[in-house]
């Protein structure tokens, strides 16, 4: 199992204090290095006050890319896209001059659209510099969830992208797979709460990603894992 750096922090600010840094550092080296930089994000309640702090950092936004882990099938309008609120809160400022690549593309559904998501992705040089995540209460995270996520949680799939159906979750999703989400120099995963705090030390166990798909981050040997919790 790669080694996991657990940071905890006694606030969400706190958090998002210490977040901003690595992010930021992590982002700064990769244009220096490279000219460009890639960060993918996810939706959720708990990124929103990081994503606000983030879009007001002087970074050289203009060679970042930046993208989502999922996203429901819906129309940006809507207040369930994930684009739509990662558009409100840190697309603005200084990092609106990042370049987007949504998910959400023309087809009507999920299932149409995932040959076009995987051309897109295919396109993007790899591997992204960083990958935050969320989690789940029952160990989701992306769009990956229990027992429905099938071929996107083999880390040797071919797919980038791929249709979701939640069991108890609104709106048919696309995600990027466990291959697409490994294919990175760093895993951040984001959680708040003691409940989150257990899910994750549950998900340290052994066991399958197929019952907790967070496990393909946790479970592997490819890519560095930081866990940023706070209370």
């Amino acid at each position: 199992m790669m080694s996991i750096t657990e940071i905890s922090k006694s606030t969400p600010a706190e958090l998002v204090k210490a977040l901003l840094g690595e992010i930021e550092a992590s982002l700064s080296e990769a244009v220096k290095q490279r000219g460009l930089a890639s960060l993918v994000v996810s939706g959720g309640n708990t990124p929103r006050a990081l994503f606000e702090a983030l879009s007001q950092c002087e970074l050289p936004w203009s060679q970042i890319t930046i993208t989502l882990a999922d996203e429901r099938w819906v129309d940006i309008s809507s207040e369930a896209s994930n684009e739509a609120m990662v558009r409100k809160t840190l697309l603005q400022g200084p990092a609106s001059e990042a370049n987007f690549v949504p998910l959400k593309n023309t087809a009507e559904t999920a299932a149409e659209g995932q040959q076009m998501c995987h051309e897109i992705f295919s396109s993007l040089p790899g591997p992204f510099d960083l990958v935050i995540l969320g989690m789940g209460d029952d160990g989701h995270t992306a769009s990956l969830f229990p027992g429905v996520s099938g071929s996107a949680l083999n880390s040797n799939s071919i797919a980038l992208c791929e249709s979701i159906t939640p069991p108890d979750a609104p709106h048919e999703r696309m995600t990027l797979t466990a291959k697409a989400l490994l294919n990175s120099r760093k895993l951040i995963l984001h959680i708040v709460g003691d409940s989150k705090w257990q899910v994750y030390q549950n998900a340290l166990s052994e066991g399958s990603a197929d019952q907790m798909p967070i496990r393909i981050a946790l479970h592997q040997d490819k890519v560095p894992v930081d866990v940023y919790w706070s209370p």
